[in-house]
This record gives C-alpha cells, structure tokens and sequence, in this order.
C-alpha cells in the first residue's frame, strides 16, 4: 500500500491498495472517518492512477464537503443527542446533566470526552433497554441479552439465541431512529431474514419503518463523525 497526495486546501490524502482481483480503478470515500481509497489492479502504472484521481478530484471535494470534518469532543463543541444539538459546557457538579441546548460535563478538560461516553452510554442502554423490552411484549419473544457497541458496520443485531447488540451511538439520533432499530432487531426473534414477513413484523411493531430507516442510510455515517478521544 502507498499513499498519494493531491495537493489543494485543504490536500486530500488517498490510499493506494494494489489488489489482484481487481480489473479496474475503484475509488472509495469511507463516510465513517473520511478515509479515501483508490484500489488499483495489480500491474497497472501508478501515473494512471494518478491521472484518474486528478479527473475525479471535484467530485471527491464535494463529496469531503458534505461529509463535513470530524467533531473532537470537549468544552464548545456541539453534540447531538437523542437528536437535539447540545453545547459541551465544564461543571463544577458531580455527574454529568442535560439542560436545554448544553450538556454539563464535571472535570478537567481532558476528563470530559471520556465522562461524556460514559453517560451517553448509559442513557443508550436505558432507552434501547425500553425500547426492546416494549418492543418483545408486543412480539410475545423475549430477548436474552443485550449488549453495546461502537459498531461501524452496522446498527444492531440479534443472534440465533436472542442476544441483542446495538451501537450506543444511537443516542445521537433522533429518538424515533433509535426506537425503528429495537423493533427491526427484536422483530429478528420472529423472523431471523429480511423478508416481507420480517417487515411485516417491524410494521406491525414501530409503524412507518421507512422514514427512519432512511434517516439511517442519509445520516447515519455523521454519528461516527464525533470523536471521543479514540
């Protein structure tokens, strides 16, 4: 692997991946952290794929553009949650509380992103516990388990054996994505597929799936985009 440049305010940074298999140039933006890859078969000459990515660079700055930067977590920033834009504000209290438009953070400043997880974590855990366990009476299923993760490649997910596991990031989200998630993976302890059945169980469980599902798809990458310290 290699890196190319393509100077510019701000310079782009691409990834060069060689790869056998491939009979083609492939250009990838990763939506999750802005990483850019341009995979190359094997034997093809670097100047060509240089002279592609200098064809594609508008687009690839317009696509960057409307990803916007990464948000590091601290005192000023703002930070969604339960979708509502909150400024991160030092307290001199003892736990860490939401007040209209500011979430108030005790602690030094470096403590903050690291106290802030915790609580947000926790919140997720409460409301994706509700929610599933709403969501499972309806069904008349219940669940096993359920854990959280800092998942990238999806949202959610539910095992042979009822374990349910979700992305605490969710608590970013609007507070009806968060809902359409628990009720598409306890609809899983019906239907363990993606079949007209299995929405059918997600309808008859949350309602119109559809509008936050596509919220997902539109927004979701943005909740990766704030930074924690990780």
């Amino acid at each position: 692997m290699g890196q190319i440049t393509l100077p510019g305010n701000p310079p782009i940074f691409v990834t060069l991946r060689r790869s056998a298999r491939a009979r083609r140039l492939s250009l990838r933006l990763s939506q999750l952290d802005g990483r850019v890859t341009l995979t190359l078969p094997k034997r093809l000459p670097e100047r060509e794929a240089i002279c592609f990515l200098q064809e594609k660079e508008d687009w690839l700055r317009g696509h960057l553009e409307a990803r916007g930067d990464d948000v590091t977590v601290g005192p000023g920033a703002l930070l969604p949650i339960e979708g509502v834009l909150h400024e991160i504000r030092p307290s001199s209290g003892r736990s860490v509380r939401l007040e209209p438009g500011a979430v108030l953070v005790p602690g030094e400043a470096e403590q903050i992103p690291v106290r802030l997880r915790a609580f947000l974590r926790t919140l997720a855990r409460e409301r994706l516990a509700a929610a599933s366990d709403r969501h499972s009476a309806t069904l008349g299923r219940p669940y096993s388990r359920l854990t959280l993760r800092d998942t990238r490649s999806r949202w959610g997910s539910c095992t042979m054996d009822g374990a349910l596991m979700y992305s605490w990031r969710l608590i970013l989200a609007p507070p009806e994505v968060l809902d359409y998630v628990a009720a598409h993976e306890v609809a899983h302890l019906a239907e363990m597929n993606h079949s007209a059945a299995f929405w059918s169980v997600v309808e008859r469980l949350y309602g119109d799936w559809q509008t936050p599902r596509r919220w997902l798809r539109e927004e979701g990458a943005t909740l990766h985009r704030y930074r924690f310290g990780d």
